[in-house]
Order: structure tokens, then sequence, then C-alpha cells
């Protein structure tokens, strides 16, 4: 009996980690195209752009320069990748706050 409760423990704790794994998926701002930047903030080097139409991953959020987009004003950065940030102002998350994990 210990072990069947043990496996359950097991079985809902590997559930949850999965669930934490699971990133959502938010689409850029219509008609614009936007720089990735190597942290938050503009003054960071872009390392890619992207094109009209993409959608990114927010893996975790972070405060950094506060922007102006097509969502507003923020001063939360998309971490969507490693070493890859967006500004929140021009990716349509539905909310003005944070939608991810803080970055550590």
């Amino acid at each position: 009996m210990a072990a069947g409760g043990a496996a359950a423990a097991l079985a809902l704790v590997l559930g949850a980690a999965s669930e934490a794994a699971a990133a959502s998926t938010y689409p850029i701002a219509p008609g614009y195209t936007v720089n990735v930047r190597s942290g938050p903030s503009t003054s960071y080097s872009i390392v890619k752009v992207l094109p009209e139409g993409s959608k990114v991953t927010i893996f975790c959020q972070t405060p950094g320069q506060t922007v102006s987009g097509p969502y507003g004003t923020s001063n939360v950065w998309d971490n969507i990748a490693s070493g890859q940030y967006v500004s929140d102002a021009y990716v349509n998350t539905g909310s003005d706050g944070y939608v991810a994990p803080r970055c550590s």
C-alpha cells in the first residue's frame, strides 16, 4: 500500500514539473518586426530580428528598461531563449503584468 502511495506522489510531482516546463506562446504585434536583445534594455545588442507575424515562447520575465509599444508602456521584458529578450510592450500577452515566472 505504501508503494502505491509513493507511485501516486511521484506521478503528481512529475505532472507538476511538466506543467511548469510548458511555456506559453504569444504573438508579437501585427505589422511590427521586433528586435531581440541580449538583455532587458535597448542598450543591449540586437541578437536577431523577429519578422512580422512571429510568435514567441516566454520562458520567464524580468524588469528592465521602460519601453512604449503597441501594447502600452512597460518595463517587463520577456525571455524567449537563452540570452534573448523582447519588450513585453510588443507581445500580445493579454496582460499588463507578468504572465510567466520571474527570471532568476
